[in-house]
């Protein structure tokens, strides 16, 4: 599926990141593409910091959801939210995508990375991600920029590059209407 003209994609956060991450997805999924891409603020229904892989998927649909019922002449909304998970005695860090169309949905998980203790310790006694990366990394507001995944690999990866794939995925079902729908 190649959208004919210029599309209108509503992403439910302000946050620039994920406005970034959005745009990159649908710019790599659809090249010829023409995209208008907002950010708007909703809420995600779950805690700050989701702790659970299906809270963290209900946080991100729920924003895609809630973006759909605010701004309802939008062609796409995409919600992103980002969740920590503990695997064995490590905290694990990820994000689910939600991508929704009028008549279709698609979704995928981004890669995900082990946090170091001190972050995780933080993150377990009821800190935020980006909060808790502010502190032990003496940065400010790391969530609207690189991210945890950014300090972690040198800038290597930031927060916008590991959404946009994650974006990118849950567009193939957009891609490939008739395989999926």
């Amino acid at each position: 599926m190649n959208p004919p003209g210029e599309l209108h994609i509503v992403v439910a956060s302000t946050n620039p990141v994920k406005i970034r991450a959005a745009r990159g997805g649908f710019r790599d999924a659809f090249p010829d593409g023409i995209f208008h891409v907002s950010g708007l603020d909703v809420a995600s229904g779950v805690g700050d910091q989701p702790h659970t892989d299906a809270e963290t998927l209900r946080g991100a649909e729920a924003r895609a959801a809630r973006a759909t019922a605010a701004s309802p002449g939008a062609d796409f909304w995409v919600g992103i939210e980002g969740g920590v998970a503990d695997m064995e005695e490590h905290l694990a860090a990820y994000a689910w995508v939600v991508v929704r169309s009028h008549d279709r949905t698609g979704k995928a998980r981004t890669g995900t990375f082990f946090l170091p203790e001190a972050v995780a310790r933080l993150v377990r006694d009821g800190l935020e991600l980006g909060e808790a990366d502010d502190r032990v990394f003496g940065c400010t507001d790391s969530k609207r920029e690189g991210g945890a995944v950014g300090l972690l690999t040198g800038g290597a990866i930031d927060r916008a590059a590991l959404y946009r794939h994650a974006v990118t995925l849950a567009l193939i079902p957009f891609r490939n209407p008739s395989l999926y729908f």
